[in-house]
């Protein structure tokens, strides 16, 4: 059962400096995903204050990133100013360091996994459908069921599913501790978008 008054949450120790809005072109396709993925209610949100799903995109040296922010899963339109930009993640630490206009997602450590494990990485979408999520549950890579979204211990999760499935190949995860969450990620936002319309998304 989902514990709606948990969800959107933030579980990090969040350093964040406030910072100016990256300029549009540079965001332009993640913008017009972001509104694809709204369009479809794969993010939004379930009650005020309650939002849910996230994109970002690599930005920067290593694994670095630009993603939206905390609580804009409500918004119809996002703008420059609902992204911010990841600098340094410590899974272990359980710490986010970010700059921009607002604070970094509460599934920021999930992204930043994916960067870390996976250098082809360019692009991830993290996004709610509670049909989909049930259908390909332990069919496609799965997170531990005790594993809570934007925690230390998902973390650690999605890295050991890099290492012992496909992953890699496969490109997409359920999030069996967050229940509807599902992940996709790829070289491009054509081809995470590619590898939902593969599963029924």
């Amino acid at each position: 059962m989902k514990d709606m008054n948990q969800e959107g949450t933030i579980k990090f120790n969040a350093h964040w400096t406030e910072a100016p809005a990256f300029p549009q072109e540079i965001m332009e396709e993640m913008i017009q995903t972001r509104q694809k993925m709204f369009a479809q209610g794969y993010i939004g949100e379930y009650a005020p204050g309650l939002g849910y799903g996230n994109i970002s995109m690599r930005y920067g040296e290593g694994a670095q990133f630009l993603i939206s922010g905390a609580k804009t899963g409500r918004l119809p339109e996002a703008l420059p100013q609902h992204f911010t930009h990841i600098t340094e993640v410590y899974p272990d630490r359980n710490e986010v360091h970010c700059q921009g206009p607002i604070i970094a997602s509460s599934e920021t450590m999930s992204h930043a996994m994916i960067y870390h494990c996976e250098p082809t990485a360019m692009v991830a979408i993290h996004l709610h459908e509670a049909d989909a999520w049930e259908r390909l549950l332990h069919r496609v890579p799965t997170t531990d069921a005790s594993a809570e979204y934007g925690s230390v211990e998902m973390s650690a999760s999605i890295k050991e599913l890099f290492q012992n499935t496909r992953l890699k190949e496969e490109k997409i995860f359920v999030m069996e501790g967050h229940p509807e969450g599902i992940f996709v990620f790829g070289q491009s936002f054509t081809e995470a978008l590619a590898v939902l319309a593969q599963h029924g998304l």
